[in-house]
Order: structure tokens, then sequence, then C-alpha cells
């Protein structure tokens, strides 16, 4: 993934590495905005449901607000396909540092704005547009890093959130146990451990992310701030500064 090549194994050492940091990270992204406005920003299906019960309600402004938000999510899944699935498709070179070079910009906003107040009192509850704001950029970020990984793992690995890798988790240990009686075992037994580790990573940073924002409120974004710049810095440094190098020695 780091070096941009299409033919990339779904479990080497920097892919691993660069998986369980996003899925941490994704947890506190969404701790984040569930502490902050009562929301879970990586969560789709939650929205479509408070938009069911807005409508129910008779709350039309409401429900609106409901239905924009996720579609700035499916906004960052069009700029990753865009960035890295498209260029993947056309044998080309996906430009991976350009997407996490905005999630880094996405969530640098995010700590900014809300340290200088501009998103109001951590944790009031979901009514002025600026919480509109604070969850749609957070959804944006969310779905650019999901589109790019879903991308590069062939849709075997998702970071934002975790229905649809457990599902597969628990398909997988059904494989497992009845190895013998088709190939491939091995290939599942690797999926599996990475299943778990993307979810436990998932866990880690929702809990390192509840005491972050607990006690640091809106400053508590300055753990995403350092996982999405130092990704955003690797990225750089392999697809940019690295090949610049190589290509003039």
């Amino acid at each position: 993934m780091i070096f941009g090549s299409e033919s990339i194994s779904h479990y080497t050492r920097s892919n691993i590495s660069v998986w369980m940091i996003m899925a941490f990270q994704a947890g506190v992204l969404n701790i984040g905005g569930f502490m902050a406005c009562h929301r879970f920003v990586s969560h789709v299906t939650g929205f479509a449901t408070f938009f069911g019960y807005e409508i129910s309600q008779s709350h039309t402004a409401q429900a609106l607000g409901m239905l924009s938000v996720p579609m700035f999510f499916l906004l960052g899944a069009m700029i990753s396909g865009y960035l890295v699935d498209l260029p993947l498709k056309l044998k080309k070179k996906p430009r991976y540092f350009i997407t996490f070079g905005i999630i880094f910009a996405l969530i640098l906003i995010v700590f900014a704005a809300g340290s200088i107040g501009w998103f109001g009192v951590f944790g009031e509850p979901l009514a002025l547009h600026r919480d509109y704001l604070l969850l749609a950029l957070l959804c944006l970020t969310c779905g650019i890093q999901n589109g790019t990984v879903t991308t590069v793992s062939r849709s075997i690995i998702r970071t934002t959130h975790l229905t649809g890798i457990t599902t597969d988790l628990g398909l997988g240990i059904i494989r497992a146990l009845h190895r013998k009686k088709f190939e491939g075992a091995l290939e599942d037994r690797r999926a599996n451990w990475m299943r778990m580790g993307i979810i436990a990573s998932f866990g880690l940073g929702s809990i390192a992310g509840g005491f972050a924002f607990h006690e640091w409120q809106y400053f508590g974004f300055i753990l995403p701030v350092i996982t999405s710049g130092s990704l955003f810095a690797i990225m750089f440094y392999f697809q940019v500064l690295k090949s610049f190098a190589l290509k003039h020695s």
C-alpha cells in the first residue's frame, strides 16, 4: 500500500501497521463525534435510523440534517475512488499521499476549530448548524479513509465500522473450523487474525479517545491529528520524496 503497487500483499508488515493505526484512528473519531454531539460519525445506518425517527416526529429540518450528513461519507468514498481506485483500475499509480493529506487536513481543521470554541460547548445536544458541520467533516474523513482501505485491500479490510468485518470474521471462523474440507485455509486464518486485530484496534481507539475527550474535550482530537499526520508523512515520503530521489539518482 505504501509503495502504491497494485499487486500488494494483503498481509505485509507495512500494510498491517497502516490498517491497525487507521482502525485506531477511526475509533477515536467515532467516540469523539459521539461525545461532542451524540452521534456516531462512521455509522451511516444510524443516520438513516435518526432520519426515520425525525420524520415520524414531524421534525423536517432535523430529518434533512440527518440525511445530509452521511452524504459527506459518500462524498469521501467518491474522493478516494477518484484518487485511489480509479488509478488502480487504469493501471496507474494511486495517489495515497493526497488522500492521507486530505484526511490529515480535515482532522486538523476539526481540532483547531473545536479548540478555539467554534463548535460551541463540547457535549451539548445536537441542535445547531455548527454541530452538523462537525459531523459532516468527520463523516467526510471516515468516508475517504474507508474508501481508500477498502480499495487497496480488495474489500477485505474496512477500518471505520465493524459490522461488515465482524460478519466476515464469523464466516471465517466457520471456515477455519472446517479447514480440512477445502483449500485456502491458511489465507482464511490470516484474514481472521487481521479482522480481530482491526476490531481490537478500533476498540482501543475508542477507549483511548474516551479518556482523552473526557479530560481534554475538543483538544482530544490531537490523537487523530498525530496518527493522520504521521501516516500522511509516511505516504508523502515514499510516494513523493523517495520516488523523486530515485528518478534523479
